[in-house]
């Protein structure tokens, strides 16, 4: 039986510690009053036995907890309130430098939490480490100085979650759609060095590379480019490779066939193009960034972003590219080909490929042999997106944040996204409402406000931790064309107001809250109305700080990854186990439909579109699929579904390789002697993560790091969405 120190090392249980702090307390009270050692004994008997009990490692705090109950219930009150003395003594102690312990065991690498905190970081490496360590120091600042009391209690408490503490001390943003076409066109910097405007299909996107390596270290979110911006060099490589075949021709005084020469010319451009986005899918994959990962980055695959005729022909050359080498995948350490964690791709739907016998249908069909093989791309709905966002159509900002609609391009221009970000995330815990509530109704809403206008103080704070930047911190971002074209000096200001920027108030828990409300899923009938009904709470107070304070606000699925453990853990803490509610190590992400329920694939698409229209600040809705390589018939049977129904949807496949044995099916989880969840290849039995190659999309993206327990029992837990029989 193990416990987590405070300084996250997972560490065994040792009975004698708490046996001697209970000594210590004992020895500091009259006689009269003290505890027998026999009933020391018990005291610590009942903490055995109540970690026992529990599904999860559990912290000091925790015990210590369960110490100071167990000592009341053996009616020494005095001991346990010199106890709780002496705790409170030893807690300001700390209190006075909170970062050194924490540092070293992560350095160390004997830092439970932090292994797992992020399933694109590995902890092992000394880039991962020195970001780990500066976000240690950022959190100890954040905590102390730079937030509200109350938000910080908050946030521990696992009420709401101040997401990326870790970066908060830095004048940096979330999350951003690249101006790459202003970049490429006009030209940038990179480094103090100018970098002119590419005269090659090859060299832009070697560029863009630059770009995305220079952008994800200068913000902490994710970052999103579109191919459109690409496109136009092809034809630019096109007229080169001409020119050169027509001077080849000459020079061997051979008969200027044009035919002959177009095809050569031709040959050549599809050659530069494979080159290309090779250079894109193998850069990412292996540039590191500042906050020590591979670029977190997304590639949006729209054909109507361009104009009809030769650049949208080539756009379809750089999707048709783009989706082959994804098939293909990339070469682990042992040179087999696995499953990238990035780019995230994202394939339109829309009336020109959704349908045999469409111009671009053949895309569609390869990108549904991607999925299958390779779990991207993702599918946004064109004709859903044109009824959600006004018409247009654009991508998130990494894996699920979406900008509000441009409203601030004069009538009659071109709608703007491209150069547009978010400036952070406070996510509200709505399973801790509802229990917070003890079923009663009335109060349910009550609470829920208050909550809501604690989120609110705290996304204040991001936004004014962001006013008065001046564009010099980060020049790429704000003087060389990634988001602005500012001058030296000059502050950001202006485009965190008037819808330039969005801010997000996030939600988790929308099924746990639901059933404990009204003892149903929110997929009943009956209990949907009110799921909805807090939704549109959500988006109301939204909509009220917007028309205040010129803030775009917007309501936002909070894709949680580590933190639906630590809100679980909360909620156990604060409520106990709650069946249903709160006897799992997480809580469901968003609206989603709980892992656990039964329900077809088509039928939880077409419910969660209700949800995922009231999350105008950013969603994604998943089906979990068997194997589907063999059946891409159903996936291009989801793919429509999707265009029909939902606008932003995704297909969990599995992708998988044991390096021991060569397995290439599904690894499983199970549960080792110890109780802890671990990954098993099946084949062999190898449950040595460093000799396994294992992809899950987890929260929009694919990770391919591990997770924590929380999350790991999560992925057991998932049902399918499709039957796995071949008649489907």
């Amino acid at each position: 039986m193990n416990i987590i120190k405070r300084n996250g090392k997972e560490v065994g249980y040792d009975g004698e510690k708490i046996i001697s702090a209970v000594e210590k307390a004992n020895n500091e009270v009259r006689e009269r009053y003290r505890l027998l050692p026999s009933q020391i004994k018990v005291v610590e008997e009942k903490v055995r036995l109540k970690l026992q009990e529990l599904d999860h490692e559990a912290g000091v705090e925790e015990i210590q907890d369960y110490v100071i109950e167990a000592i009341q219930q053996e009616g020494a009150f005095r001991v346990a309130t010199t106890y709780t003395v002496y705790r409170y003594k030893r807690e300001l102690i700390r209190k006075s430098n909170t970062t050194d312990d924490r540092i070293l065991t992560l350095v160390e690498y004997d830092n439970e939490e932090v292994k797992e905190e992020n399933s694109n970081k590995n902890p092992m490496v000394v880039s991962v480490q020195r970001d780990y360590v500066a976000g240690e120091v950022s959190r100890d600042l954040t905590d102390r100085i730079l937030l509200p009391r109350d938000v910080v209690d908050a946030h521990h408490a696992g009420i709401i979650h101040f997401h990326d503490a870790d970066y908060f001390v830095q004048h940096m943003y979330n999350c951003c759609l690249v101006n790459l076409e202003d970049m490429l066109q006009k030209g940038t910097v990179i480094s103090d060095t100018m970098i002119e405007s590419p005269k090659s299909f090859s060299t832009a996107c070697n560029i863009a590379t630059q770009c995305i390596a220079q952008i994800a270290s200068s913000q902490y979110g994710g970052q999103s480019i579109t191919l459109a911006h690409l496109a136009p060099f092809v034809d630019i490589s096109r007229a080169k490779y001409l020119e050169e075949v027509r001077a080849e021709f000459q020079e061997n005084d051979l008969p200027m066939d044009q035919d002959k020469i177009r095809a050569i010319a031709e040959r050549r451009t599809l050659e530069e193009i494979r080159h290309g986005v090779q250079t894109i899918q193998y850069q990412v994959t292996t540039l590191m960034t500042t906050n020590g990962q591979a670029p977190f980055i997304t590639v949006f695959m729209y054909l109507d972003e361009v104009p009809e005729g030769q650049t949208r022909k080539d756009l379809a050359l750089i999707i048709e590219e783009m989706l082959k080498q994804r098939i293909l995948g990339v070469k682990n350490e042992k040179g087999v080909y696995i499953t990238p964690a990035f780019p995230k791709l994202i394939y339109v739907l829309d009336e020109d490929n959704v349908d045999p016998g469409t111009q671009y249908y053949y895309l569609t069909e390869l990108a549904a042999r991607c999925t299958a093989k390779r779990m991207v791309p993702d599918y946004i709905s064109a004709r859903k997106m044109r009824e959600y966002k006004n018409g247009d159509v654009y991508p998130c900002m990494g894996c699920r944040s979406f900008l509000t609609p441009d409203r601030f391009t004069p009538e009659g221009k071109k709608h703007k996204y491209y150069g547009r970000f978010n400036q952070g995330v406070v996510t509200i815990n709505l399973v801790d409402v509802a229990c917070s509530s003890g079923k009663d109704m009335e109060e349910f809403w009550r609470i829920l406000d208050e909550r809501l206008e604690l989120c609110h103080k705290a996304l204040r704070c991001r936004h004014e931790r962001l006013l008065g930047t001046v564009s010099d911190v980060a020049p790429i971002l704000w003087q060389h064309g990634a988001i602005a074209r500012l001058k030296k000096g000059e502050k950001i200001d202006r485009l965190l107001y008037n819808g330039y920027s969005t801010i997000s108030l996030g939600y988790a828990g929308l099924y746990e809250m639901c059933l404990y409300m009204t003892g149903k899923s929110h997929t009943d009938p009956a209990a949907k109305p009110f799921a909805l009904s807090v939704m549109q709470r959500l988006n109301d107070k939204c909509a009220e700080w917007k028309a205040n304070e010129n803030i775009d606000y917007s309501v936002y699925g909070t894709p949680l990854e580590s933190t639906t453990y630590k809100f679980s853990r909360c909620l156990q803490k604060r409520f106990g186990k709650i069946e249903g509610v709160t006897d799992h190590n997480y809580i469901t992400n968003s609206y989603h439909v709980n892992v656990r329920e039964e329900i077809d694939a088509f039928t939880k698409l077409k419910f969660e579109s209700d949800f995922q229209k009231l999350s105008p600040g950013g969603a994604i809705s998943y089906v979990e699929v068997p194997n589907m390589t063999d059946n891409i018939e159903a996936v291009l049977s989801i793919m429509r579904f999707i265009y029909d129904n939902i606008m932003y949807a995704e297909l969990n496949t599995k992708s998988d390789y044991c390096q021991v044995c060569g397995y290439d099916g599904e690894i499983k989880v199970v549960t080792d002697e110890n109780g802890k969840l671990v990954w098993e290849c099946p084949n062999c039995g190898n449950r040595d993560q460093n000799q396994m190659n294992v992809a899950r999309r987890t929260c929009g993206y694919i990770g391919t790091n591990f997770w924590n327990q929380g999350r790991t029992q999560e992925i057991r837990e998932r049902v399918m969405h499709i039957s796995t029989s071949p008649e489907f």
